[in-house]
């Protein structure tokens, strides 16, 4: 399917405002951070969720949930007063090839992250520069902090790095949830030191056919480079907001099946 410019730009105008929308919330993962306020919980529990999201939705949904359920829905109260003795209920804890260990580490980290890198938020923004027109150095500075740690190498498969070229869809993903605020009551836009033309789309098997299809990306592999290329092509169409446009791309493909 290839439109003209103009048509293709009504076309996903019209899927992002179709998609994007709270009666949608309940069959997305983020409907799991929509379950609490403070931003720190919000950011937590969106953090994990997005790093558990690969698979079926409803099993991601379901795992994430049990996550938070595990640390009483007090994520942030957890993190930073679980000991070793209150981590270790999490050993049982999987989703796919997401286990207990790996659980344990992250939870360790996130201290680490808030008791001295200032938070979440700051662990990203401190790695951009005022010349970065992109978050991909945020992306490596906070990969750096995250596992910063002793840890096994079997957590950092759950940590993707675009300097090996991987797509990092779920901490894309995770941004998007965090800097857009586009008053739509999905997105959350609680993060203000990244601003949403930084963003670039996170790209999946799912949202690259359709991109591929709607003739917006022509790179066959789904990686950082292809990334890139289709975060390019939607800056055409809105450079102060591109990601907006994934709404679009997955709401095509997981509900129309386009």
């Amino acid at each position: 399917m290839y439109l003209p410019e103009k048509e293709m730009f009504q076309f996903l105008e019209e899927k992002y405002d179709l998609y994007n929308r709270p009666s949608f919330i309940d069959t997305d993962p983020i409907s799991v951070p929509h379950q609490f306020e403070k931003k720190e919980d919000i950011e937590i529990s969106a953090f994990l969720t997005a790093t558990l999201t690969w698979g079926i939705r409803k099993s991601t949904i379901n795992s994430a949930n049990k996550l938070m359920q595990l640390m009483d829905f007090q994520p942030y109260e957890f993190i930073i007063n679980a000991g070793k003795a209150d981590t270790n209920h999490l050993k049982p804890f999987v989703h796919r090839t997401f286990n207990g260990n790996d659980c344990i580490y992250f939870i360790h980290s996130l201290e680490n992250i808030y008791c001295h890198h200032g938070g979440l938020e700051k662990a990203f923004s401190d790695g951009l520069t005022k010349d970065d027109n992109n978050v991909k150095n945020a992306i490596i500075h906070f990969r750096k902090v995250f596992l910063e740690l002793p840890h096994h190498a079997h957590v950092e498969k759950h940590i993707s790095d675009p300097q090996k070229n991987a797509s990092a869809k779920r901490i894309l993903m995770f941004l998007r949830w965090m800097v857009r605020n586009d008053k739509r009551g999905v997105d959350f836009g609680i993060w203000h030191t990244i601003s949403p033309s930084q963003l670039y789309c996170p790209l999946d098997v799912h949202t690259g056919n359709i991109a591929r299809k709607l003739g917006l990306l022509n790179r066959t592999s789904n990686d950082w480079k292809a990334a890139e290329e289709l975060t390019r092509t939607l800056r055409q169409f809105d450079s102060n907001d591109p990601v907006k446009y994934d709404y679009a791309l997955f709401g095509l493909g997981i509900f129309e099946k386009f």
